[in-house]
């Protein structure tokens, strides 16, 4: 069997046996502590499998390129590839694959905005030939690797959300989020506002999730917090390896802004309502009436 061929299988086979493990009644104590936690740990592993494909170049990809293709070009090269091979490997279906789409045209339009003249929040450095108003066409894929991390943790954690705000009230809270990137350089960063009201909407939400055989749970708004923290330590790295700079990078690097772990947060909470408004998702959103 052709390598290509083999490898189309192995992946939906191997997500099959974790989605479908049997149940063990006598696992129990420590050991089953030891089985859910490394259990978890691999379908948190499998879920990055974009996050990570992505962030791995991004470290190993030479400052000067590779065969004298500039180093964003060629970022944006593998992100396609490994983007393409998800939907070819049946990983990701073609209305997920819409919604990642739609995640990388709704974070490139930020990155535009942020890296314009009259704001200049950071700056993408390097040459490519895929520049677009300054700023690189995989830069998108930093924001679509949050929805594809969220869709895969979605199916192979078996997600379920209790007690989900109404839809039209989490649109409303996702759209004031986005906005507030945008106006907060002109009227006033309404950041900690928007995340009381949030905090409020999302309270009693909680996110149920099978890390094993037996189904466990946390607050809602605990996974987006965390979720966030992950991502503001990418931030870092990313920095570190002068992907972009902030200002205060220009001269040396410095850690990234603690502040920007509740931006990341914010952002998190708007990604997770445009997945949860998936057709095959909805069903597993629980609504009160």
């Amino acid at each position: 069997m052709p390598k290509a061929a083999a490898l189309e299988k192995l992946l939906p086979s191997f997500d099959n046996y974790l989605t479908r493990v049997p149940a063990r009644s006598g696992l129990k104590g420590i050991r089953r502590f030891a089985v859910e936690f490394l259990f978890f740990g691999i379908k948190e592993a499998r879920a990055c499998l974009f996050v990570g494909l992505f962030f791995l170049a991004i470290f190993t990809v030479p400052h000067a390129g590779i065969l004298h293709i500039p180093r964003y070009d060629v970022l944006l090269i593998i992100a396609l590839a490994v983007q393409i091979g998800m939907v070819w490997a049946k990983l990701e279906s073609i209305d997920e694959l819409k919604a990642v789409c739609l995640f990388h045209i709704v974070g490139f339009a930020l990155e535009v905005f942020k890296t314009s003249g009259s704001i200049q929040s950071w700056t993408y450095p390097d040459f490519a030939y895929t520049k677009l108003f300054g700023v690189p066409l995989f830069s998108g894929f930093m924001y679509a690797a949050i929805g594809s991390y969220i869709i895969q943790a979605w199916r192979l954690l078996d997600l379920r959300i209790k007690h989900h705000p109404p839809y039209w009230m989490a649109g409303l809270m996702a759209i004031a989020i986005y906005a507030n990137f945008f106006t907060h350089h002109y009227i006033g960063d309404y950041r900690w506002y928007i995340a009381a009201c949030t905090l409020g909407l999302y309270a009693r939400s909680t996110v149920v999730f099978r890390p094993y055989d037996r189904d466990r749970s946390m607050p809602l708004l605990l996974s987006f917090i965390l979720i966030g923290f992950f991502i503001w330590l990418a931030e870092n790295i990313s920095t570190f390896f002068g992907i972009w700079r902030y200002p205060n990078q220009l001269g040396a690097w410095s850690a990234v802004h603690i502040g920007k772990w509740s931006s990341w947060s914010l952002l998190v909470i708007m990604i997770f309502t445009i997945v949860a408004n998936l057709k095959h998702i909805k069903k597993h959103v629980h609504i009160p009436q």
